[in-house]
């Protein structure tokens, strides 16, 4: 009789145990979304990103395999979204090495995004020590220690699997290809004040694609014919920046700068030459992709889905931005201006160090107001907080498209681009917008978020 009364307590304990990780599923939901973790996690990705000086094009990159972590971690547990494998490229499913009764999915994205995250950037202790405060947080739940443990080895096998994945994308091999060469073509792209940095990224457009067939499948139109005669449309065009450079209002500054996004900008005092880090083009609409979701209240299966399909589409979208730019390897305006109109000209933004045609932040902007739109709607008031902690101030849009053709106007207040950069852009942008769009949510839907 005793054996028995021992067997049976035993049998109580085991099942208040169980209990305890049911409970704690439904509480990490609850949890996850009063701290926002991984809304924070993506933040910190970003902070990290700004102090590693990641150009635009790479930062799409460390912002997107982490995200499709987090998508396929949590995934299995909502029945109505399906996984990204087999419809991103090359990606296989995942084969899952162990027992997930005792995993939180959710919780798993937010470590899975983490992990991956790790391996891209450079500073990794900067991760490691937002990773233990996610531990700390997590225990202090009262999360047990057997569902901690499942969940962090699952969110590790999906991590292998996207990082493996990644490693097949032609980023290592654009290592090692050869430098942007500067000629005496005059049309030609040439190094820009005042650091005179090499072209960034010359063979992004090697670099595979998620979506889009490839990076010339949305060839914009070719930028008008050089031609520096007075008068000649190319001259007009080069002279526009000038005149409306020189004639900008205080609105227009405000929103060439709010639209900036350049992460290196030198700054020089004299000889002495200094770095102003800011945000990138695409870690400003990740950072809107945030804001979206705080503004909906959407749960941490609609916050992942929507992060994962914007980091996406800026992904594509900044491989077929940058097969045209390297394509027509245009010269930017700044270095027309001085050469023919007025030499001791400067624009109001610092040139990026990379060709003009089309305009990178055009095209993205775009692209990701396409696909928010699709998933929030059109008419979403938001306000864009995200580059207050850069000394900017927040700003109200209606929509999200509506953000988007400010940004792609800032290019010609700031004095980076001629129109047809921009105008072009917005056109690639919508092609590359609408294409991901129709692959992802509407032919063969993952679901709507709203």
């Amino acid at each position: 009789m005793r054996r028995i009364a021992l067997w049976m307590a035993l049998l109580s304990l085991l099942g208040v145990s169980c209990q305890k990780d049911y409970i704690n599923q439904a509480e990490i939901r609850e949890n996850l979304q009063k701290s926002e973790l991984f809304l924070r996690s993506v933040e910190n990705l970003t902070d990290i990103q700004v102090h590693d000086i990641f150009s635009p094009p790479v930062a799409s990159r460390v912002y997107v395999y982490p995200c499709i972590a987090a998508y396929e971690a949590i995934c299995p547990a909502y029945p109505d979204n399906r996984s990204f494998a087999n419809r991103l490229s090359e990606l296989p499913p995942l084969t899952i090495e162990a027992d997930t009764a005792l995993v939180s999915f959710e919780l798993a994205a937010v470590y899975a995004f983490n992990e991956v995250g790790k391996q891209l950037i450079f500073s990794e202790e900067k991760m490691t020590a937002w990773q233990d405060e996610v531990d700390s947080l997590v225990v202090a739940w009262g999360v047990s220690p057997r569902m901690i443990a499942a969940t962090k080895d699952y969110a590790s096998q999906v991590g292998r699997h996207i990082l493996a994945w990644a490693r097949e994308d032609n980023y290592e091999q654009t290592r090692s290809m050869p430098k942007f060469s500067v000629t005496n073509d005059p049309s030609r792209w040439k190094p820009t004040p005042p650091a005179y940095m090499e072209g960034i990224e010359p063979h992004w457009n090697k670099m595979r694609t998620l979506v889009i067939d490839s990076a010339a499948q949305f060839r914009p139109a070719p930028p008008p014919p050089f031609d520096l005669t007075e008068g000649a449309p190319f001259y007009q065009l080069a002279k526009e920046v000038y005149e409306v450079g020189n004639n900008l209002d205080e609105e227009q500054r405000l929103i060439a700068s709010f639209w900036d996004c350049n992460p290196y900008v030198m700054n020089q005092t004299g000889h002495v030459m200094f770095a102003t880090k800011k945000i990138t083009p695409g870690g400003h609409w990740m950072g809107i992709a945030g804001v979206a979701c705080r503004t909906a209240g959407s749960d941490i299966m609609e916050t992942v889905t929507i992060h994962s399909l914007v980091s996406i589409t800026l992904f594509d979208a900044f491989i077929s931005c940058w097969d045209e730019k390297y394509r027509s390897a245009l010269i930017r305006p700044e270095t027309v201006i001085n050469e023919v109109i007025d030499p001791d000209w400067l624009p109001t933004l610092q040139t990026p160090p990379f060709p003009e045609h089309t305009s990178g932040h055009s095209v993205i902007s775009t692209a990701a107001a396409v696909m928010l739109t699709e998933l929030l709607g059109d008419n979403f008031e938001f306000v864009d907080v995200v580059e207050v902690d850069f000394g900017l101030p927040e700003r109200h849009f209606n929509s999200f498209m509506e953000a988007s053709r400010e940004a792609a106007i800032s290019r010609l207040y700031g004095g980076i681009h001629y129109r047809p950069a921009i105008d072009d852009g917005v056109a690639q942008g919508r092609q590359v917008g609408d294409y991901i769009v129709g692959q992802l949510l509407r032919s063969d839907r993952i679901g709507r978020v709203n």
